[in-house]
């Protein structure tokens, strides 16, 4: 059972199939554009959404909004500190804000990054600094039937291999994503990490983790992971952190805060870059953009999130959706994670093509079927097309992401979303595609705009 017991609730939107299929033109069936009283369950995103705490609204409280060197600084700075090991912290107001200040300070234009796989906002920030983002997720990664427990990790010989050529295409840091968000919620195994680690200091390359959900990365290692047992979620987590020159972390997942991010780092000058920039950008380096009680909240929600009772009840909750969701009929990327589960959605609607988007498809349905709000994560997230609109790029998989939001929703909730699955998988050939009416040119999914294709195709 739950490992907490509700103190304060929130009623749910309740809307009628009319309701929601007007909204959903609205919105030019854009999930991100709904207002979120039209959404019964969101699983939109796990950034942001969890619930927190009694203690943490407690912290809160104690709040010290002084403009510099506020005491809510203090003690967050000693939490994260013990937590990662590194001498250089900088609080951020979220995830991406601490990834545009990093790679500003850190990489250089032409440069590459590699990485196990970037997700959106980390590819973006790459790119906007003029820099390449390559990923090179392990081969066990292609399969995702299969149980390879650390489908997470990054391709160790392609790695080798992209580092001794840096002469040719210079690297300027290589980035492990702690679970592989953007591979399906993936964990990374420590073996991995400490083999990246040791090709990275022989060829004097930075290796930073993108720590946004690195207690869940640490849970499934003590589960998964040969001669790991035994430890602690956050005895792993600080290994982990130790084993990298840095990280930037969205503390909007792992930190089960609204708002809120940092940077932590081994060196002196890139972190003195890194302040300036924070300076002038997001605001002075004893608070980041955030206020006193943001930072308390933070801090501890950052140990709360290492709590193994926690985490127990995060995987059973996860397990339980995935257990219901196969019993519909449905397939999902296997070995299930914590944040999110990943429905395939190609193989669920395999009459649509990859052009006309299976996964958006997929999202828009269980939203008119169910009100449940979802991402895509297929050819319109990775895709490219023409100027005609013919596809000229497709993703690999055309997945459906149903993120976990922290300590919010029951097994009752979770059990409408496979019930919804259900219903659609009894007759899939009715769900129609979807065509691009407008995009924007960077991030183009959360701002797109598109049109159900007819019946014929047109």
């Amino acid at each position: 059972m739950e490992p907490y017991r509700i103190k304060v609730v929130e009623p749910l939107a309740f809307t009628t199939r009319e309701e929601r299929e007007a909204a959903l033109k609205r919105v030019s069936y854009n999930p991100f554009d709904l207002r979120a009283d039209e959404v019964t369950i969101d699983l939109l995103s796990d950034s942001g959404t969890g619930a927190i705490s009694a203690d943490q609204l407690a912290a809160g409280m104690q709040g010290d909004e002084s403009y510099a060197g506020s005491r809510s600084f203090y003690r967050w700075h000693e939490v994260v500190s013990e937590l990662t090991g590194y001498p250089h912290i900088l609080p951020a107001h979220q995830g991406r804000a601490a990834e545009r200040i990093l790679f500003s300070s850190l990489l250089r234009p032409g440069t590459s990054v590699l990485s196990n796989t970037h997700f959106d906002t980390t590819r973006a920030n790459v790119e906007l600094t003029g820099c390449t983002a390559y990923d090179l997720p392990c081969a066990e990664a292609k399969d995702l039937d299969s149980d390879f427990p650390f489908k997470g990790n990054i391709d160790l010989i392609a790695l080798e291999q992209a580092l001794e050529n840096a002469d040719q295409t210079p690297v300027g840091a290589v980035l492990m994503t702690i679970t592989n968000n953007g591979g399906g919620g993936q964990p990374v195994s420590m073996d991995n990490l400490h083999r990246t680690a040791e090709l990275c200091r022989r060829h004097n390359v930075p290796m930073i983790l993108d720590a946004a959900r690195f207690a869940e990365n640490a849970w499934l290692v003590t589960q998964r992971e040969a001669g790991y047992a035994d430890r602690t979620p956050r005895q792993v987590a600080e290994e982990a952190f130790r084993l990298a020159d840095g990280c930037v972390m969205s503390a909007k997942k792992d930190g089960i805060v609204h708002i809120g991010g940092f940077i932590g780092l081994k060196d002196a000058e890139l972190a003195e870059r890194c302040g300036g920039l924070l300076i002038a950008t997001e605001g002075f380096t004893t608070y980041g953009g955030l206020s006193g009680r943001d930072l308390d909240m933070m801090a501890r929600g950052l140990l709360e999130v290492t709590e193994p009772a926690y985490l127990a009840e995060r995987a059973d909750i996860a397990a339980h959706l995935a257990a219901r969701i196969r019993e519909a009929g449905v397939d999902i990327v296997e070995p299930a994670g914590l944040h999110a589960l990943y429905v395939n959605a190609g193989r669920l609607l395999p009459h649509i093509p990859p052009h006309q988007y299976p996964g958006t498809a997929l999202v828009c349905e269980l939203y008119l079927r169910g009100g449940i709000r979802s991402a895509e994560l297929g050819s319109l997230y990775l895709g490219e097309e023409d100027e005609h609109g013919n596809p000229v790029k497709t993703a690999p998989y055309e997945l459906v992401r149903l993120a976990l939001p922290r300590r919010v929703y029951t097994r009752s909730h979770y059990d409408h979303v496979a019930a919804t699955l259900a219903d659609i998988a009894k007759n899939p050939e009715s769900v129609r595609g979807y065509r691009v009416t407008g995009q924007s040119p960077i991030l183009r999914h959360f701002s797109i705009k598109l049109e159900p294709v007819s019946p014929s195709g047109d």
